[in-house]
């Protein structure tokens, strides 16, 4: 972090307004990009990243500046949007409950498509998934978030993590495989 925005975030710790609108416009647009790949309503979008504000300015205590601030307040949104998304359906998947196992670590880099298949499909695809696998998928792929990051992130075991984006994978073929050959609905 440099000197410029180490003053600020002092400043905004000291609920100084102007600071507080400086960070704000240093930061908004790429939040809203964040939560706009989530939850996909640029009202729902705007209204995350306007909390996630409100969080990150009464928690800024907590910001130890080990991480950037953008990184620490991309956490922070990517948290209110999956708390979003769980809300909006109404059912949290207890994922620490199911018991996964180990997936080899040497097929997780395989992540190969056909060149006929666009960025564009492989993102709809990703969101025709189970939310546990398209949360997973999004963070590693999308976010680059590595397995422990996910895992505390998501609240779930590095294991789990791993087993999620191999199965989210799987499921991922499969459909981009339906897509191409035009049986997808």
């Amino acid at each position: 972090m440099n000197l410029l925005a180490t003053g600020i975030i002092e400043k905004c710790r000291s609920n100084d307004r102007k600071a507080q609108l400086q960070l704000y416009h240093a930061y908004c647009d790429g939040m809203y990009v964040v939560a706009q790949r989530f939850v996909k309503d640029s009202m729902e979008a705007e209204d995350i990243v306007q909390e996630s504000f409100i969080k990150a300015f009464m928690k800024l205590h907590q910001f130890k500046g080990e991480v950037t601030f953008g990184a620490w307040l991309k956490r922070i949104v990517i948290n209110k949007c999956i708390d979003t998304l769980k809300a909006r359906k109404q059912q949290l998947i207890e994922l620490q409950d199911v018991h996964l196992k180990v997936v080899d670590a040497a097929v997780e880099d395989e992540w190969f498509v056909e060149d006929a298949i666009t960025a564009d499909e492989v993102k709809a695809a990703i969101n025709d998934l189970p939310d546990k696998y398209k949360y997973v998928l999004m963070l590693y792929l999308i976010e680059g978030y590595d397995h422990a990051e996910i895992a505390q992130i998501l609240k779930i075991t590095q294991v789990a993590s791993r087993t999620q984006l191999s199965r989210g994978r799987e499921k991922l073929k499969q459909l981009l495989i339906r897509s191409k050959d035009g049986t997808r609905p």
